[in-house]
């Protein structure tokens, strides 16, 4: 099976993210899709594997196998636990919407950890530009001040929303180079420092609920082989009827 069939044909849970699910987005944006397919089961019978991610076929399309989402979703992955949370849903089958309820299970204190570490990455990144070009890329300051503030406020609330409500306008004037360097490294630092104290109170638990998550994988998978078997039946009654025709 290709790649690009099992996005076509075994998508569970499809979403818009990027700068429009962020309400980020301007008259140039790009629309990022992301999605999540459940590889039919008889797939992993074979030596070789179903891919655990695919890009495309359509431009600015990524889609994750389910076993693989869950595993990054599990381990606080900012860019996973954002497409679960998503405000531009564009298709969820029953498989998918039971994903989508598992959301839950997937939050925990570990987001602390994930995001202000992935913002430390970034942040290097940046710090290096402005040495090298007196400037930072100004489009991922802004990002990474986006994912600092939805940092503090997941473990603040214990919920995660995508959308930047009223920090729009604000975060896209320092998209447009607007504000200094320094006052955006001052907000990044007070920031982190914002996210560790909520992390010490967070209503978020200590780990996430894995076995729910495991349980949910299983019941797809077997869900998968049984439809395969169904199939098998089909294709096997049909040639039976024929070589009985034939007889």
């Amino acid at each position: 099976m290709q790649p690009e069939a099992l996005v076509r044909d075994h998508t569970i849970y499809a979403c818009v993210m990027g700068s429009r699910a962020f309400g980020l987005a301007t008259d140039d944006s790009d629309t990022d899709r992301r999605g999540v397919f459940l590889a039919p089961t008889p797939l992993f019978w074979r030596f070789d594997k179903p891919p655990t991610h695919v890009e495309g076929p359509a431009e600015e399309q990524f889609s994750w196998e389910l076993e693989r989402f869950c595993e990054l979703a599990l381990r606080a992955n900012p860019n996973i636990l954002e497409c679960l949370h998503s405000p531009l849903v564009e298709y969820a089958d029953d498989t998918g919407r039971e994903l989508l309820a598992l959301r839950g299970a997937f939050v925990s204190r570990r987001v602390h950890e994930t995001f202000i570490r992935y913002a430390h990455g970034q942040r290097r990144k940046l710090e290096a530009d402005v040495r090298t070009h007196g400037a930072p890329r100004w489009k991922h300051a802004m990002h990474l001040l986006r994912l600092l503030i939805s940092a503090r406020d997941l473990l603040c609330t214990g919920s995660l929303t995508v959308d930047v409500g009223d920090h729009r306008e604000p975060l896209l004037a320092v998209k447009r180079g607007e504000v200094p360097w320094s006052e955006i490294e001052s907000r990044m630092t007070r920031l982190e420092q914002e996210a560790s104290e909520a992390a010490g109170r967070s209503p978020l638990p200590a780990a996430p609920d894995r076995r729910r998550v495991e349980d949910f994988l299983t019941r797809a998978r077997r869900a998968s082989a049984l439809q395969a078997d169904l199939y098998d039946e089909v294709v096997q009654g049909t040639a039976d009827d024929r070589g009985r025709r034939q007889d």
